[in-house]
């Protein structure tokens, strides 16, 4: 195969070659500094910064006071003038004039201008720079970061804001082996964070790393600091990080944090790597670090485990396995990032954002950046995003519930960009003709890599391309996404019906063909179909050759490759299915049978009664429950088990005053929260059960905190906790067999 020179390709990686970026920040309000990285030393440059508007009339700028250059841009799109200013004050001065002379803000969909609002996404989009290039995932200097920390007697969690709940131990872990522990009885509170802050300009890393580093260790840090009168002078201008609330999506999930900021360097939060990675796998019963590390098989054999209700007497009577625990920590957060980071570090060589936004953009916007930048680059007007109808989505079914076995799966190889590609179907605002190159190169390179991967006998060549070729398929697979928003400028929403259109033409003639050819289908999803095989199907080979003969029988263009074979399914309904794997494995899609709102005791049992119809033992699941009845009436399952853990969204006070006004209805955790007579805030968690004896109840006027459980004294709703085990397996009870519930 000709080599494929991947970061030659000026769309996909922007004009400007300029290596070893590894941050951009303002400096000032006309110039941008570059921290550079070049064989292990870090050096800085000034560069030029021009802000820029886009605007569809350049008159609307008649009568603003400050210099501007505007140009006039080729094509008949909407946004035909780009006008570059002096100074990022004076962009944001045009942009005031803009919305008090339109009446529309800048995030109006009709707003005659175009104003990006981050600096650095702008002159990154200029520019033509990325970060990262010619870089290793390990030339970046990262340092991951965790703190441990106290709970005061008679709460669960801990809180910043209650003094008594000190960081106890700061563990510090870079990936060139330096490592720190700073320890409570040592230093006091204020002296840790001194020498943290300290520590961080010395070895000055590139990327701070952690698990669930915004919403916990971060913000704690800095409320703890505010508390002492620290100023915690982390920037590499020496400036302070800068925090504001933020979200962004992953898949149907919003995840809310607290965003920090720190000059000249990212921060990556590993639990948002879990989140994405669990998108597509569905496997992860936990987003917790240790529990990701031995999912991954990243915790060693002598990898430190203390329980949280003992930390305080771990840190008082046996200080260095307590040390040892929060490094285990740091180890197991560096280790998850390099495996799951590479890509939105490959990512970032692509797109014209920092490292730290890359991983919280989603696809469809970052898509859309490629387009901007190449078409500012060629001077080439912008298109306003185009409204459209709804349009019907990819073609979904279920055609048999129940245990059926074997199962092959066959998927269309990227059927939505293969329609785009074979029909040759692009936006209509898109005058320079680059989606559809564009994608055919991704489609190119992800081979290529693939190829590369296959063939590298280096361990790190080989973790490099298949880390690629994941990239180029996530960036593949979203065009079609891309096409179909409403928000996005060269997005058609017309193109992305006709792509929904053909693609359930295409799935509904492979059903057809499958049947012809003696098979069964079982579950149609978007791009691929579970079905029983023919009887004379026997073996892995046969299979695949079915598959083959399918793909042949397709357009030209369309290609189907074999997806796995397993040894039974459990069809539930529509997108809610469980496998079972030829080694044994079960893998479960669909929130109905994988749910992280039940308590664990459920989640248990439901794992349990899956393996079980699965391996035809239906008849064994009368005995399981009947198992699991009786370990609730005996107190023998742990309390964490039956419990709810939530987060006070408000105040106690404040949803008090909401239940007396009728706003809400009343709820065991603030109720709770009431009655301890504790300091309990936003931002607490509060861990109860359920008491009483009958089984219908009303959970806030029967419900106690977990940490007032007495073992000698158990008092948790066995009525209550059997009922809800028994409605949970009546919801299965057509798939159980008869008489077993009975």
């Amino acid at each position: 195969m000709a080599a494929v020179a991947f970061e030659e390709n000026e769309i996909l990686f922007g004009a400007d070659g300029t290596e070893g970026i590894v941050a951009v920040e303002p400096a000032g309000d006309r110039f941008m500094r570059l921290f550079i990285r070049n064989a292990g030393k870090l050096t800085f440059r000034d560069d030029v910064f021009r802000p820029f508007l886009l605007l569809e009339d350049v008159s609307l700028l008649d009568g603003f006071k400050k210099p501007v250059e505007a140009h006039t841009l080729t094509s008949k799109n909407e946004f035909r003038f780009l006008v570059l200013f002096e100074t990022w004050n004076d962009c944001k001065k045009a942009v005031n004039y803009l919305r008090s002379r339109t009446g529309k803000t800048p995030s109006a969909p009709e707003a005659p201008y175009l104003f990006l609002s981050d600096p650095v996404h702008q002159y990154l989009l200029f520019s033509g720079k990325t970060l990262f290039k010619k870089l290793s995932f390990k030339d970046l200097h990262r340092l991951a970061l965790d703190i441990e920390t106290a709970t005061s007697p008679g709460y669960t969690f801990s809180n910043p804001l209650r003094e008594e709940d000190r960081i106890l131990s700061i563990a510090l872990l870079d990936n060139r082996g330096r490592q720190e522990v700073l320890f409570g009885s040592d230093l006091t509170e204020k002296e840790m964070l001194q020498v943290l802050s300290e520590y961080i300009r010395e070895i000055d890393p590139d990327v701070l790393e952690g698990h669930n580093l915004f919403n916990f260790d971060l913000n704690y840090i800095v409320t703890r600091a505010r508390m002492h009168g620290i100023q915690l002078r982390w920037g590499r201008d020496g400036s302070q990080p800068y925090l504001r609330r933020s979200r962004f999506t992953v898949a149907e999930r919003i995840i809310d944090y607290t965003r920090m900021d720190i000059y000249g360097r990212h921060i990556l939060d590993t639990m948002f790597l879990l989140q994405y990675y669990d998108v597509t796998a569905r496997e992860l019963n936990s987003y917790g670090l240790k529990q990701a590390a031995q999912h991954f098989g990243l915790a060693t054999a002598d990898r430190v485990y203390l329980e949280a209700s003992e930390m305080a007497w771990h840190f008082e009577h046996e200080p260095e396995l307590f040390k040892q625990y929060n490094l285990d920590d740091v180890r197991e957060t560096l280790a998850l990032s390099e495996l799951l980071a590479h890509p939105f570090f490959l990512q970032t060589r692509i797109f014209p954002y920092s490292y730290q936004n890359v991983l919280i953009r989603g696809n469809a916007t970052k898509i859309n950046s490629l387009f901007l930048r190449e078409y500012i680059r060629q001077r080439t007007s912008i298109p306003r995003p185009k409204s459209g109808a709804p349009f019907a989505g990819g073609y979904t079914d279920v055609f048999h519930t129940g245990i059926l076995k074997p199962v092959v799966s066959c998927d269309v190889t990227s059927l939505y960009p293969s329609i785009l590609l074979t029909y040759k179907l692009q936006p209509s605002g898109d005058s320079l003709g680059i989606f559809l190159p564009l994608l055919d190169d991704l489609r190119s390179f992800r081979l290529a890599a693939k190829e590369r991967a296959h063939r590298s006998r280096e361990a790190h060549d080989r973790e490099y391309h298949e880390a690629l070729q994941q990239t180029f398929k996530v960036l593949i697979n979203s065009f079609y996404g891309y096409l179909g928003t409403r928000m996005h400028h060269f997005a058609d929403p017309e193109v992305a019906g006709e792509v929904t259109r053909r693609g359930r033409k295409i799935i509904r003639q492979m059903i057809s063909w499958l049947r012809q050819h003696g098979a069964e289908p079982i579950e149609i999803d978007t791009d691929g179909i579970y079905f029983l095989p023919p009887e004379d199907i026997t073996s892995r080979e046969e299979a695949a050759a079915l598959v083959q003969r399918l793909s042949d029988d397709l357009p030209t263009g369309i290609e189907v490759e074999l997806a796995g074979i397993y040894r039974a399914m459990f069809s539930y309904k529509k997108k809610n299915y469980a496998l079972l794997t030829e080694q044994g494995e079960i893998i479960i899609k669909g929130s109905a049978l994988r749910s992280r709102g039940m308590e664990r005791y459920l989640r248990e049992f439901l794992m349990g009664m899956i393996r079980l119809l699965l391996e035809e033992k239906g008849e064994d699941i009368l005995t399981l429950l009947q198992d699991f009845q009786q370990r609730i009436a005996k107190h023998e399952l742990p309390i964490e088990w039956l419990a709810k853990t939530e987060t006070l969204r408000e105040t106690p006070e404040s949803y008090k005053q909401k239940v007396l006004a009728r706003k809400r209805n009343p709820a065991a955790a603030y109720e709770l929260a009431l009655a301890a007579r504790r300091d309990y805030r936003a931002g607490d968690q509060i861990s109860y059960y359920v008491t009483g004896t009958a089984k219908k109840i009303r959970m806030y006027d029967n419900c106690k905190l977990v940490a007032d459980y007495d073992p000698d004294n158990p008092d948790e709703n066995i009525a209550y906790y059997q009922e809800k085990l028994r409605e949970l397996a009546r919801k299965f009870a057509d798939f159980i067999p008869t008489g077993v519930l009975q």
